[in-house]
């Protein structure tokens, strides 16, 4: 934190062209370190305004959970007059991001002409301007094809947009990136991201893509770990995923487990050395087979118990509610009255700065701080104001 007490982004203002995942999961990154962020819709909602899932009122808790932190501003941008409106906000600002189609006068080339140091922040589908969605980007990038149960011959998506996510965090590094540069050089910066670029910068920063590349073909695992030993155990009660990464936490994990001895007596007879990974992941089935009875006999706590005070890696596989019913216990979690939705525990950043533990803040009502923004950013006069709703340039609340 600055020693003025500010949080670190105090100053930089951004506009927010965006919907779904990645732009306002980038959006909301900045205003969680203090930038003013501004989401600019379409008056009634953007696309994603009513994505499930949903609260009992009706309200999108993703859209919510989303744009925390930020202001919201509501105008007709199918009209000359609103997008002209929004383009003064932009030259504001001077930093805007967007996965918005280009539209007349919002384009970068257009807020260029306006704001020649303006950083201007987009987010793509494909590198060439092409469509794209978290969802068919891992379809192409290659991934669904090692996920899934072992033996399957069918491709599995995952349940989590991490092309999304790791897009948006891409996105608000990105921005702040261009800002030091701006504040460096006075130059402005045209910046694209392209989820297909970003999945496939993953794959190969893994080695997933040389891997392939060299001739070797990765197996599907279900729930085991790839190139080292690690899988879900059952219990008495549930389930266990233990994962080993380094010697010493197999040391731990047999001693733990009492089967020191029997490890050694297997790996005499494998010729093997299980404090290498190579050859735990070589024979991790003989392995799982050694210590399934020791999980099975316990239930999930008196697995953890005994396996406390050791470096072993072991979590109890937990739902949804069962996560939700626990975050009382949270320091990243606070209590928010958001409107429309309620009372609910929602997250903070996950970043630490110092040892405050900033408190998180509600998403805004839809078009809730249209005539604030217009008036304290831009200083359009009341009357104005008034004109501008009257005629439906801009919108919510009535």
């Amino acid at each position: 934190m600055q020693n003025d007490g500010a949080p670190p982004l105090a100053g930089l203002r951004v506009i927010e062209l965006s919907s779904f995942v990645a732009s306002p999961l980038g959006g909301m990154t900045l205003a969680q370190l203090g930038a003013d962020v501004i989401r600019v819709d379409q008056i009634g909602g953007g696309p994603d305004i009513d994505r499930w899932p949903l609260a009992p009122s009706g309200r999108s808790l993703y859209w919510a959970g989303l744009n925390k932190g930020k202001r919201s501003l509501t105008a007709d941008l199918r009209s000359a007059e609103g997008r002209a409106l929004v383009a003064r906000l932009a030259a504001e600002a001077g930093a805007v991001l967007t996965n918005a189609p280009p539209r007349d006068g919002l384009t970068y080339e257009a807020l260029r002409e306006v704001r020649p140091d303006l950083i201007h922040v987009q987010l793509l589908g494909t590198r060439d301007g092409g469509n794209g969605v978290d969802y068919t980007v891992n379809a192409e990038a290659g991934f669904p094809s090692i996920t899934g149960p072992a033996g399957s011959a069918e491709p599995s998506n995952h349940v989590l947009p991490a092309w999304d996510v790791a897009c948006g965090l891409y996105l608000a590094v990105g921005l702040l990136a261009a800002e030091r540069h701006r504040l460096r050089t006075g130059a402005g910066t045209r910046l694209r991201v392209a989820l297909s670029d970003v999945a496939l910068a993953t794959a190969g920063n893994l080695g997933m893509l040389a891997e392939a590349q060299l001739g070797q073909v990765r197996p599907r695992l279900g729930n085991q770990l790839f190139g080292d030993f690690g899988r879900d155990f059952a219990t008495r009660d549930g389930r266990v995923m233990v994962a080993v990464l380094s010697a010493r936490h197999w040391r731990d994990l047999v001693a733990a487990t009492g089967l020191t001895e029997v490890a050694e007596a297997l790996e005499r007879a494998l010729g093997a050395d299980f404090r290498t990974a190579g050859d735990r992941y070589a024979y991790r089935d003989a392995l799982g087979g050694v210590l399934a009875p020791w999980f099975a006999s316990r239930t999930c706590a008196e697995a953890a118990d005994g396996l406390k005070g050791t470096s072993v890696l072991c979590s109890r596989y937990r739902d949804f509610a069962e996560v939700a019913a626990g975050l009382h216990d949270e320091p990243l979690m606070g209590e928010l009255d958001e409107p429309g939705i309620g009372r609910h525990l929602a997250p903070a950043s996950p970043l630490r700065l110092g040892e405050e533990v900033p408190a998180p803040a509600p998403a805004p009502l839809l078009g809730a701080h249209t005539d604030e923004v217009l008036r304290e950013v831009l200083g359009v006069p009341d009357e104005e104001v008034r004109s501008l709703r009257a005629r439906r340039v801009v919108g919510e609340p009535g």
